[in-house]
């Protein structure tokens, strides 16, 4: 029987039961993964892998393009971008200065140490491979993006995921899981600044475009501190004490999308909006802005963020990889692996961190997880990565947020019970990492 509805109709009807597939099989993969000591979130990747052409695809009929027709992926799309932006507010909400003040030396030699060395290992990589990926949807990509590109993903390191991590091992309020929160949240600010000077060149048509993009990102810098902060301080000062909690939502939820909106137009991706927006938020009163955003927010985000999962793993094709990918598969999680833990471990065993939790430190920056895919997306995106590469790069992003969970307990110590002076609070740490 021919159904009545309209095309449209059945478009959108098909988009919700999409939706409703993906919260499903997402949870079901988020609680096996869990029970296996695993975060969440991969739990959430794997499931988006499966029902993509990697998994579910490979089966007759290819049912992946019956559950996800093409005319519903641009609706999926737009529907995990505002799950996306709002947890990219949040990330920069959570960056708190308070964990950088103790040891500021160590922090800022293992968060710079890190990047340096795994972005030049990534460069040094893309040399290497550069000539096999150079082609995405029949253009050329410059070498120099592209190794700009692959040294930021190699530099990144998933503040949330490792957030819940240091709280599932009880290691928040350490030594070490302090040094670790404080070094990956610079480590993020400063791999969202490589990935958006990334971003402005691929923009760019030529010298021109691209003065005019650096120009239009420090007057959009310039307006968000010197006009948008304060006035948004006093906005959220005044409608917090009043207690008028669904106004205060409406109006910063609106900035979030009008912040990315504007760093879209500038040449930028929209999540560097979303997370300046985040960044310039006021932190107080903390209780207040709990309960009216990070909670309601939060909650959006575990219907939301799903789909982004479903929506990565539909470009997913590991049935793609040649023998030749696999290859460079190793290599790429290689590089990974080195550019960060070692890049991590060595500055803190220079400045006098035990060997044993300098380890630790350098299993922990190591963690990539959601942080990783958002990257990646960006440079399908941008027309910077091709099918395989793609793959290749989320596959490393699993591998490597997935050795923490086996490792840690043989390096970890026992934490102590008291809290260490200057450690972030639980809340902050558990709230910026519920996703996960």
């Amino acid at each position: 029987m021919q159904s009545l509805a309209s095309n449209s109709e059945l478009t959108i009807a098909t988009v919700l039961a999409d939706v409703a597939i993906v919260l499903i099989v997402g949870h079901l993969f988020g609680r096996w993964l869990r029970r296996m000591g695993q975060p969440v979130v991969i739990g959430e990747i794997l499931a988006g892998i499966a029902l993509g052409p990697s998994l579910l695809g490979l089966l007759p009929g290819n049912p992946t393009e019956v559950i996800f027709p093409a005319a519903a992926r641009p609706y999926l799309s737009a529907i995990s971008q505002v799950g996306l932006l709002l947890f990219m507010f949040l990330v920069g909400w959570e960056f708190d200065r308070r964990v950088v003040a103790r040891r500021k030396v160590m922090t800022l030699s293992v968060s710079l140490a890190s990047i340096a060395l795994a972005f030049t290992l990534g460069v040094g990589l893309a040399s290497l491979i550069y000539a096999d990926h150079a082609m995405v949807a029949g253009k050329r990509v410059p070498f120099v993006v592209f190794a700009l590109f692959l040294g930021a993903a190699m530099s990144i390191t998933a503040f949330p995921v490792l957030a819940r991590i240091l709280k599932d091992r009880g290691l928040v309020n350490t030594e070490v899981g302090t040094l670790a929160l404080a070094s990956a949240a610079i480590d993020d600010v400063l791999a969202w600044c490589i990935l958006a000077l990334v971003a402005a060149i691929a923009a760019a048509r030529d010298g021109t475009d691209l003065i005019q993009i650096a120009a239009l990102s420090l007057a959009y810098v310039a307006v968000m501190s010197a006009v948008v902060r304060p006035l948004l301080a006093a906005v959220v000062r005044r409608v917090a004490l009043l207690n008028r909690p669904a106004n205060l939502a409406i109006f910063v939820a609106a900035g979030v999308f009008l912040s990315s909106f504007a760093t879209t137009w500038v040449g930028i991706h929209a999540i560097f909006g979303a997370f300046a927006f985040g960044f310039i938020m006021p932190r107080e009163p903390a209780e207040e802005l709990r309960q009216q955003i990070r909670e309601p927010f939060e909650n959006i985000g575990m219907v939301l963020l799903p789909v982004f999962f479903i929506v990565t793993g539909l470009g997913v094709d590991i049935a793609s990889l040649t023998l030749a990918n696999y290859v460079e598969l190793s290599a790429i999680i290689l590089v990974a692996c080195v550019g960060k833990t070692i890049g991590a471990a060595t500055p803190a065993l220079a400045l006098g961190l035990p060997g044993r939790d300098a380890r630790t430190l350098g299993i922990l920056m190591n963690t990539r997880g959601l942080t990783e895919l958002i990257v990646l997306n960006v440079g399908v995106s941008l027309g910077v990565l091709d099918k395989q590469m793609f793959t290749m790069m989320v596959i490393m992003a699993l591998v490597t947020t997935a050795m923490a969970g086996p490792l840690l307990p043989k390096l970890a110590r026992t934490p102590p019970t008291g809290r260490v002076p200057g450690a972030p609070r639980d809340s902050l740490a558990a709230n910026a990492a519920k996703r996960t």
